[in-house]
């Protein structure tokens, strides 16, 4: 019994310790002008979806939930935004080469298709970046035809 409480005790003050180590946070006020929505001129119901379902992972500002401020939780989200960003970040197409350009469009769409993005993880907790059928639909014809037009 006693060597229970012991070990509650150290993982209670190592639980405490891991709060004040600090996570980088994917933070920016100045939208770049290679943005996807800036570059393409995406209309609004299309901005709209990639801002509520995209973003958070796939550029340079994510917003935050509150449980952020836990560890290891924000050390699971930042690496998680990390990798998302290393994929792909929207603001940053413009400086993408039309070769990635085409091959980020195609994989947008497969992933799309195949419902792996968004998350299942992420839309557990946001549920507004759900994609429904028409939403896909409608994201997918955009994809295409944008992909379309970058090889012409």
């Amino acid at each position: 019994m006693k060597i229970l409480k012991i070990i509650a005790i150290v993982l209670l003050v190592a639980f405490v310790g891991i709060q004040f180590i600090p996570t980088t946070r994917n933070q920016s006020e100045v939208v770049p002008k290679t943005d996807f929505i800036l570059v393409n001129d995406v209309p609004n119901d299309i901005k709209n979806k990639l801002q509520v379902s995209c973003y958070d992972c796939h550029s340079n500002n994510t917003i935050y939930p509150w449980y952020n401020k836990v560890q290891p939780v924000a050390w699971f989200l930042e690496d998680h935004i990390k990798e998302g960003k290393a994929e792909l970040n929207f603001n940053e197409w413009d400086d993408y080469s039309n070769r990635r350009k085409n091959s980020k469009l195609k994989s947008i769409i497969n992933q799309i298709e195949s419902g792996e993005m968004p998350l299942d993880s992420y839309t557990l907790i946001h549920g507004n970046a759900k994609l429904s059928e028409s939403e896909k639909k409608l994201l997918i014809e955009y994809m295409s035809d944008l992909k379309e037009n970058l090889n012409n």
